[in-house]
């Protein structure tokens, strides 16, 4: 199993066409094909079920592509030390998050330090981000932390407060904040089951024996924000993400009980990777 036969192997998986995978590889179909069969053969197995114009991993070939991931970035990595001694020359650093706030402040900072990196982000939801993580599909995860799953070192990189998102005709709208026992019988706009702003103010609400009323539960921060607009209910929501609006007010809950802390998350056999911790750094720097 050669290194030219896995990236043969991943590019067709990535765009499921061997014409395209060819294309972006730069060979010629019949080339890249040949490499691919020679892997089916030497090895017994189907890769790829052909269906039509595309293709399909087999059971086999889904198995094998996280650890193809995982051997293309160890290779990455070995010719980045050897072709410049580690001075981060070249390489293509893979980012997952799940929302734009902190990432691209991170990416800003990251490429004025190291024009030559090739940068990529890759939205997703915190499961997405940490199944990507597994398979090697993203080098480094920038998420709010709720717990820590075995496997992977998790990097402090902000705290931010939960805060109320309320219409301005509001009652709370000309206050600066608010008791937390003042969200009693209150109508709030939750977000989806799963999301660490939801588990941070549920958890928050309980430990002060607060009840408020479910007025909805909304799967995304923008329909959330224009609920909150249309005045349906209270809406939660990181500092960090609150965008001011003339038609919405900002409300503190006293004493900030609740709040999200955002990590860059990689896995523990990748924490020594000249690659990874150069952007850890970089993140680090921005907050010292």
């Amino acid at each position: 199993m050669s290194a030219i036969q896995i990236r043969a192997f991943m590019a067709v998986a990535q765009h499921r066409s061997f014409s395209a995978a060819a294309r972006a590889l730069g060979l010629s179909q019949p080339t890249l094909t040949a490499q691919v069969q020679q892997l089916e053969r030497r090895h017994a197995v189907q890769l790829f079920l052909r269906r039509g114009h595309g293709v399909e991993l087999t059971d086999v070939g889904q198995r094998l592509l996280p650890l193809a991931r995982q051997l293309g970035a160890l290779e990455v990595e070995a010719y980045n030390l050897l072709h410049d001694n580690g001075q981060l020359n070249a390489g293509h650093l893979k980012l997952g998050a799940v929302g734009p706030f902190h990432v691209i402040e991170m990416v800003d900072a990251y490429r004025k330090r190291y024009p030559r990196i090739e940068l990529s982000i890759r939205l997703g939801n915190s499961t997405s981000v940490f199944r990507d993580l597994q398979d090697y599909t993203i080098d480094l995860g920038v998420l709010a932390r709720f717990h820590e799953p075995p496997g992977f070192t998790a990097i402090p990189y902000a705290r931010h407060a939960i805060v109320l998102s309320v219409q301005a005709g509001h009652p709370f709208a000309e206050r600066r904040e608010i008791r937390i026992e003042e969200l009693e019988n209150m109508p709030l706009l939750q977000r989806e089951s799963g999301s660490s702003t939801r588990r941070a103010i549920e958890a928050a609400l309980r430990q002060a024996g607060v009840k408020p009323k479910v007025a909805m539960e909304i799967g995304s921060r923008e329909a959330l924000r224009e609920a909150s607009i249309r005045g349906m209910g209270i809406g939660t929501v990181s500092e960090a993400e609150f965008i001011p609006d003339e038609r919405l007010r900002l409300v503190r809950i006293e004493g900030d009980p609740a709040f999200t802390e955002t990590c860059l998350y990689c896995l523990d056999e990748r924490r020594g990777s000249p690659l990874l911790m150069s952007f850890i750094d970089v993140a680090k720097g921005l907050r010292a």
